[in-house]
């Protein structure tokens, strides 16, 4: 897999959000002209996009905001069992800590609540910034 795509609304702080939980920043671009439209579709397409990249380099997340044509349907507050693609989930080195401060610096609302599943992991939901949905995963035994 190369990437994943999310649409925002806003770019600053969706990328703010994903360097919080430890992606960096690869890259910002605007894409446009006739050759973007013939791959998605959507002609007369011009959209600011941010390429976060995970610490270790193997998987991408693709953050985009069209400027234009304006977005046509909203599909953050989905709940968990809705058809199509829903979350991305990310391994984290302490689950607790990293909830804490998302709640605190980005107002992220936790989905049900961190449990442990045997003693493989600490797995939740979260909502991010914007309301995206956030699977965080703390396999047990790694610190």
């Amino acid at each position: 897999m190369d990437n994943v795509s999310i649409v925002v609304e806003s770019l600053d702080d969706a990328i703010t959000f994903f360097l919080e939980i430890g992606l960096k920043l690869e890259g910002r671009a605007v894409i446009e002209g006739e050759w973007s439209g013939r791959v998605t579709g959507v002609h007369g397409q011009r959209v600011e996009i941010a390429m976060m990249v995970t610490p270790d380099g193997h998987s991408r997340i693709e953050l985009s905001k069209f400027l234009t044509p304006p977005v046509v349907s909203d599909h953050r507050n989905a709940p968990v069992n809705a058809l199509g693609y829903l979350r991305v989930m990310f391994t984290v080195a302490d689950i607790d800590e990293l909830v804490a401060r998302l709640i605190e610096k980005h107002g992220a609302q936790l989905v049900g609540e961190v449990v442990q599943y045997e003693n493989s992991y600490k797995l939740c939901y979260i909502r991010g910034t914007e309301g995206l949905l956030i699977g965080l995963a703390e396999e047990l035994g790694k610190k």
